[in-house]
């Protein structure tokens, strides 16, 4: 529980900032030049299989959670439906009540064709607002700020190798407490675009293999409005491209290889100059449309090309599995220290019991900059409700 003990029409807009700003990015606060979006919470990896693995899935086999990084896989699966859910505690060291649930069901309705949807919900714990009279801190009440994201897929297969799918989803973020200011929650829609290849089996060395290949350009929606005449904030407009080779040992062994980069579409912050002194004074958004920016983010770092590599973010990742009843998972992610500075390894093991899995995940930082998920135990369960007509099965 996050306690504040000021005046509440005086300070309530800087905490309410802090908490979005500082607890969702606390590790991105060292450097100038960081990208910083509103709504962050979207890109906390919800499951732990892909937690596990580097925090990646745009190119990995099917499962429940697709829907976040490729719902073009659900085409794919050899369930017919299923659903999964994960709890994800955040800065679990600090406080214990910020957290990020998610849902998801999907359903293959037919052999070449499936839909999705999903919830997840970001809270950010309980605000006391104090007040002071006459030098007496008198209580004002618990607040509960939030944000969700309610979201529907559709994944068309186009051939035995190749689908595609479209995904929208609405944004409502309420941080707002009601007082004297304007209390109405920011709300926006976001798009996405994915497609996914999967390869029939070849020979690699004495063994059998499959290729994955995949995208996804997710969020893609109008900015953030929090205040009539306020600034505007980007939402996490974000590129995901990533391969997979799954090598199958024997009948009962296989195991996966997983590269995955991003790089979020916003554009680079820039440059506020002071006019008294004429030295920079800050780094601030740029006040383009969130189309411009899509386009300009490949091209606006202030120190050129070198710095546009510097924004994209990677992972590896692996994945052992024997019988589909037992796996292991490792990974790594790594970020430029200019960029945020976010670098760990993962682990993570799954348990399947006939139609329903458990998976859980860990993170062991690297980076001198503390991460809000270190030393944080991920769980998330997977029901299949139906077996599926199969394109091609995975033996």
């Amino acid at each position: 529980m996050l306690k504040i003990k000021c005046n509440v029409k005086t300070c309530l807009r800087a905490a309410l900032a802090t908490l979005v700003y500082v607890v969702c990015t606390l590790n991105l606060v060292a450097q100038e030049r960081v990208i910083t979006t509103g709504v962050p919470f979207l890109l906390i990896t919800p499951d732990a299989r892909g937690a596990a693995m580097g925090e990646q899935g745009v190119a990995t086999s099917v499962d429940a959670f697709s829907q976040q990084w490729n719902p073009a896989k659900y085409v794919f699966s050899e369930q017919k439906s299923g659903y999964g859910v994960s709890y994800t505690p955040y800065l679990s060291k600090l406080v214990n009540d910020i957290f990020l649930a998610n849902i998801t069901y999907f359903n293959k309705n037919t052999d070449r064709s499936a839909w999705a949807a999903s919830l997840k919900y970001f809270s950010l714990g309980d605000i006391v607002l104090n007040d002071l009279v006459a030098g007496t801190i008198i209580e004002q009440g618990i607040k509960q700020p939030n944000e969700l994201t309610l979201d529907f897929s559709y994944a068309l297969l186009l051939n035995t190798k190749y689908s595609m799918a479209v995904a929208a989803r609405f944004i409502r973020s309420d941080l707002k407490i009601p007082s004297d200011l304007d209390a109405t929650p920011a709300n926006t829609l976001g798009i996405d675009i994915a497609g996914f290849y999967k390869s029939d089996l070849f020979d690699f060395s004495d063994k059998k293999a499959r290729l994955r290949l995949g995208f996804n350009i997710s969020n893609i929606g109008p900015r953030l409005k929090y205040d009539e005449g306020g600034q505007k904030n980007f939402i996490p407009t974000n590129l995901k491209l990533g391969s997979g080779l799954n090598i199958h040992l024997d009948s009962d062994n296989k195991i996966s290889f997983n590269l995955e980069f991003n790089k979020l579409l916003v554009p680079s912050p820039v440059a506020v100059i002071n006019k008294n002194t004429g030295v920079i004074d800050r780094y601030q958004q740029p006040d383009i449309s969130f189309l411009s920016g899509i386009f300009e983010s490949f091209n606006d770092a202030p120190d050129g090309f070198s710095e546009e590599l510097k924004e994209i973010t990677w992972g590896f990742g692996s994945e052992y599995n024997f019988q589909d009843a037992f796996a292991l998972r490792g990974g790594y992610f790594h970020e430029s220290i200019e960029k945020g500075s976010r670098k760990y390894f993962t682990l993570g093991a799954g348990f399947s019991l006939n139609f329903a899995a458990i998976d859980i995940s860990y993170l062991f930082s690297t980076s001198k900059v503390r991460n809000p998920l270190e030393n944080t135990l991920r769980f998330s369960l997977t029901f299949d409700l139906a077996s599926a007509p199969v394109i091609e099965a995975e033996e």
